[in-house]
């Protein structure tokens, strides 16, 4: 049971013990023999011990969770590992497809799982997520998308050590930290089972390499690493020389022992003011709108924003993500005849802003500058977020405002932004 053995056990907890007596096992510690059995046992049974109120896809996972930890424990049970997924395949949760991965033995059924584990990551240039969803029982199993993330690495490393969905993974597990862990014991504990598993298999040899690389003919970089460290080495190729190398391959090599981490990335200016919208992880749109009179404000045919000099106006970015973002940033450029409001400031008549309590709204902190306003997120959930703030016009005249840009602060190559507007500032209509 949760708190007590008087209660009716709690059918994930007691697989999680079980789970645990069996790594301490493994790793050394000493098990009573009894204590052992009886868990075992309990797993075999596992079907009789699960609540009639729990959901098909729980059950699912109860299921797929005990067959894993037997298999830990020296009991493969092949065949009822095919048979739930046979009767289950796609309907099961990505962590309940991972579990049962290793246990089937059917090669057949392992390609399926390995495909479908495939179809449903999350993939951005430099990190992958998975997402699989209990509804109202994932109270029931502790259930956590960040833990989901650290099974199925996990199960990537046992039966597909070359998967390049492996390191990303590791990529998004680090990124999602807040003050060196993750959320909670349940997410710590399967991540770091994972890390583990990952630094055995991949990082056992202390690094001593050279790094070389060449774009074409241009012999770009070249370092020496010799034992671990966290110390980065940069190159800079200047854009004039990429333009004239041109069309050619970009060959990184790592000559030695140990694993390269390596991240390219390019960073440009456009040449042209009027930017379209452009998608690379996040859809960002922006809108203005007046507060004391809606005239105040107008969009006419040529999609040309006009204001009122005086008039306050809201401005609404509104920004859709698919997937979980972390570290992220959204920063909206304002119009030069535009000032902001302090929204904290009471006579400024701004609190609609929406940013009466941080913990209202999806960003944790917001600073509005004099040219623009910026919000952050250590963590973004999937979906469609709105961030608002008031300004007023303040300077006729006639202003290109440059597109409002979300992205990941630490990996820039997610972004999103909007079309580039032009605003009027004027005395009249």
């Amino acid at each position: 049971g949760w708190w007590s053995r008087k209660q009716l056990s709690s059918p994930y907890s007691s697989i999680q013990a079980m789970h645990g007596l069996v790594l301490a096992r493994d790793n050394g510690f000493a098990v009573l023999p009894r204590v052992m059995e009886a868990g075992h046992s309990y797993l075999q049974r596992i079907e009789n011990r699960i609540p009639s109120g729990y959901s098909q896809r729980s059950r699912d996972m109860l299921l797929a969770y005990a067959l894993h930890v037997r298999w830990l424990y020296g009991d493969q049970d092949a065949a009822a590992a095919r048979a739930l997924w046979n009767s289950r395949s796609a309907e099961l949760g990505l962590d309940a497809m991972a579990w049962i991965w290793p246990v089937v033995d059917d090669g057949a059924i392992e390609a399926e799982i390995e495909q479908m584990l495939n179809n449903r990551a999350v993939e951005t240039a430099g990190a992958v997520t998975f997402f699989t969803d209990y509804g109202e029982d994932a109270y029931l199993l502790l259930h956590s998308s960040r833990r989901t993330d650290g099974i199925v690495l996990d199960a990537l490393i046992t039966m597909v050590p070359q998967s390049d969905l492996i390191p990303k993974a590791v990529a998004g597990l680090l990124a999602h930290r807040t003050k060196g862990r993750w959320n909670n014991v349940q997410e710590n504990s399967f991540i770091l089972l994972a890390l583990n598993r990952y630094f055995t298999a991949f990082e056992a040899t202390d690094p001593d390499f050279v790094a070389r690389v060449w774009l074409g003919d241009l012999y770009a970089a070249e370092h020496e690493f010799s034992g671990r460290s966290t110390d980065r080495v940069s190159t800079l190729v200047p854009m004039d020389e990429l333009l004239a190398v041109g069309d050619a391959d970009l060959v990184v090599e790592n000559v030695g022992e140990g694993r390269l981490y390596y991240r390219l990335g390019l960073r440009y200016a456009p040449d042209d003011f009027n930017l379209e919208a452009l998608d690379r992880g996040f859809v960002v749109q922006r809108s203005y709108e007046g507060i004391r009179n809606p005239d105040d404000v107008w969009l006419d045919s040529d999609g040309v924003w006009h204001v009122l000099a005086g008039a306050e106006v809201r401005v609404t970015v509104t920004m859709v993500n698919d997937s979980r973002r972390t570290n992220m940033a959204l920063v909206d450029p304002m119009p030069a005849g535009f000032e902001p409001l302090n929204p904290a400031l009471a006579v400024s008549g701004a609190s609609d802003a929406g940013a009466n309590g941080w913990w209202r709204v999806w960003y944790q902190h917001q600073n509005l500058r004099d040219d623009r306003a910026e919000a952050f997120s250590s963590y973004l959930w999937p979906g469609t977020h709105e961030y608002r703030y008031v300004v007023r016009a303040t300077t006729p005249g006639t202003f290109v405002v440059p597109p409002a840009k979300a992205e990941e602060i630490y990996a820039p190559e997610v972004f999103g932004r909007s079309g580039s507007d032009m605003v009027i500032v004027q005395d009249h209509r």
